[in-house]
């Protein structure tokens, strides 16, 4: 461990609820609010697919070249990213920025990577990669609901946290059980933060209805995007409802739904509300988190600036006034 631990930004928010407008007027610098040298490292699990930009709502290449991102745009929908590969490129990222003078801030949705990141990832058993090619058989020809259920049985606490979709957890999950007769949601993380880094994590609650609300106009945005241009354009590249990347809401849909417009769209928005909800079970009673309202305010934004701005100066990196 470094004698010096990294500073690092954390930035939790659920979907649709202006992250990406919240980093822009942060570190570009809008109205009274400071510039900072600081790069930003995308916690999405979506966004490091390539050619899935409409419908993980990607920040604008505009925005991307005006500040550093990273983990965006790493591999093709057919290629699995796990929590692991996240915290892995996470860690040599954060190392990077910071060798560069420069503050790293992790900024996304996807609780399960922001909480892995945080505690480092758990101790669990090596893969079966017997039981492993039988589970996968079996999803293959009974499908992600009836190896779900199975889980909901065996580990219900993990079951809970993982979507119905996501096949490649629910695999995971069953095969630790199947292999260890152990449940994966017994494989703890640590109970305390890594020492290499020195964290300031802010956790951003929107007000419910209004995140709901944000949500449905988004859906709509996406729409008159092209998001079902995207996804036509994906399936005629080889990519399937089998794919990893295809799993993700706002592509999923359009295998479910026998390709009605106005049906996807309300399942989209109804996946992305439940989603956004349970976008918060990872990040639950994390120490020394700071839990913030946040109704994209003036007042939201000085706050959260005053308490980066803060720290940032504790860490030694200077601050700009935009006057």
């Amino acid at each position: 461990m470094s004698e010096n631990p990294i500073p690092v930004v954390v930035i939790f928010a659920p979907t649709a609820s202006g992250k990406t407008a919240l980093t822009r007027e942060l570190f570009c610098g809008r109205g009274s609010h400071f510039i900072l040298n600081a790069e930003i490292i995308s916690a999405d699990s979506q966004a490091v697919y390539k050619g899935m930009d409409i419908g993980t709502a990607k920040p604008e290449p505009d925005f991307c070249r005006e500040i550093p991102h990273h983990l965006i745009d790493l591999v093709t929908p057919d290629v699995q990213f796990s929590v692991a590969d996240f915290v892995e490129k996470a860690d040599a990222v954060c190392r990077d920025i910071y060798s560069r003078g420069k503050l790293p801030v992790v900024c996304g949705g996807t609780g399960f990577y922001i909480r892995n990141f945080l505690f480092g990832l758990p101790k669990t058993p090596k893969s079966d990669e017997r039981i492993r090619n039988q589970l996968k058989e079996r999803i293959e020809k009974e499908g992600n609901e009836a190896l779900y259920a199975e889980l909901k049985i065996v580990d219900p606490q993990t079951a809970a946290k993982i979507h119905v979709n996501d096949a490649y957890r629910i695999c995971r999950a069953l095969e630790v059980f199947y292999t260890t007769g152990k449940k994966l949601s017994d494989c703890k993380l640590e109970n305390k933060l890594r020492e290499q880094y020195k964290f300031l994590f802010l956790v951003l609650e929107p007000p419910r209805e209004v995140l709901y609300e944000r949500i449905r106009q988004r859906v709509d945005m996406m729409f008159l995007a092209g998001l079902e241009a995207e996804v036509q354009g994906l399936i005629k590249k080889g990519y399937t409802k089998e794919s990893p990347g295809m799993k993700a809401i706002g592509y999923s849909e359009f295998f479910e739904e026998g390709w009605n417009k106005e049906k996807i769209c309300q399942t989209i928005k109804h996946d992305s509300c439940k989603y956004a909800k349970k976008q918060y079970t990872y990040i639950r009673d994390i120490p020394e988190s700071i839990v913030i309202s946040y109704n994209n305010t003036d007042k939201d934004l000085q706050n959260i600036a005053g308490l980066i701005g803060n720290f940032a100066r504790m860490a030694g990196f200077s601050i700009d006034l935009k006057a």
